[in-house]
């Protein structure tokens, strides 16, 4: 990633974590961005399966995962582990602001 796109990162980060007090408000802050701008439903592969993610949430352990659907099936996927189709949809910025904040 270059330097611009860090600091643009680093950015949306301030932005969703500006009223934050601890770690925990800082995950809701980006949790929220990430469901208010990432455009779903969408569709992409996981171990070469078709499925489509219709959302995003939080889990009881502090984590997010895209809520993934095929047929009648539902599986929850870490957004760290999405892959992402190309070209991605709409507010995937806010999953790569994530990882960085993530580490």
């Amino acid at each position: 990633m270059d330097t611009a796109g860090r600091a643009e990162l680093k950015a949306m980060i301030e932005e969703a974590t500006a009223d934050a007090y601890n770690e925990d408000e800082q995950l809701t802050g980006l949790f929220t961005m990430r469901e208010e701008h990432l455009d779903v439903p969408f569709t992409t592969a996981v171990l070469g399966v078709e499925v489509t993610v219709r959302g995003v949430d939080l889990t009881p352990d502090g984590g997010i995962v895209a809520l993934c659907t095929r047929g009648g099936i539902r599986q929850s996927i870490g957004i760290l582990e999405l892959p992402l189709p190309g070209p991605a949809p709409d507010g995937t910025e806010w999953i790569d602001a994530y990882r960085l904040w993530a580490g």
